[in-house]
């Protein structure tokens, strides 16, 4: 288990309605799908860190910057995260990966045509969090 738990940033970047997600590469999470996001470094805000990561992974700018949900995220590894989950508006900037060893396959989804795998624990628990975000099957 990890000695130190982390803070992290979850930005869901609106556009047409639908979000920014792309496929997660690196040692944790390789492969599964989320939303652009990162650790806060000291002094951030949310939405400083939010905007800072967004720009460093994806190349966009977003506003509007507004809270969505807190969840308390542990991994199977002994990582533990808490992870702010944010939503904004795409601003400017083509979405396209400034870190190919860290993101790959950026598209636009919704609540209804999330892809597989998802990023776990987290998205368990945003869906625990905020059911209302999801669709009913």
């Amino acid at each position: 288990m990890s000695e130190q738990v982390r803070v992290g940033v979850a930005l869901f970047i609106w556009k047409d309605g639908k979000f920014l997600i792309y496929r997660r590469m690196g040692s944790h999470g390789a492969g599964s799908w989320s939303v652009p996001g990162g650790h806060m470094e000291v002094g951030e805000s949310f939405e400083d860190a939010a905007r800072r990561e967004t720009l460093e992974e994806v190349g966009v700018t977003v506003n509007n910057v507004r809270q969505v949900a807190v969840t308390n995220d542990l991994f199977p590894e002994g990582k533990h995260y808490i992870s702010i989950w944010l939503q904004a508006d795409w601003a400017s900037g083509t979405p396209a990966s400034q870190e190919p060893d860290k993101v790959l396959d950026i598209g636009w989804t919704d609540f209804s045509h999330l892809p597989s795998p998802l990023f776990e624990p987290c998205w368990k628990n945003l869906r625990a969090a905020r059911p209302d975000l999801f669709p009913k099957h």
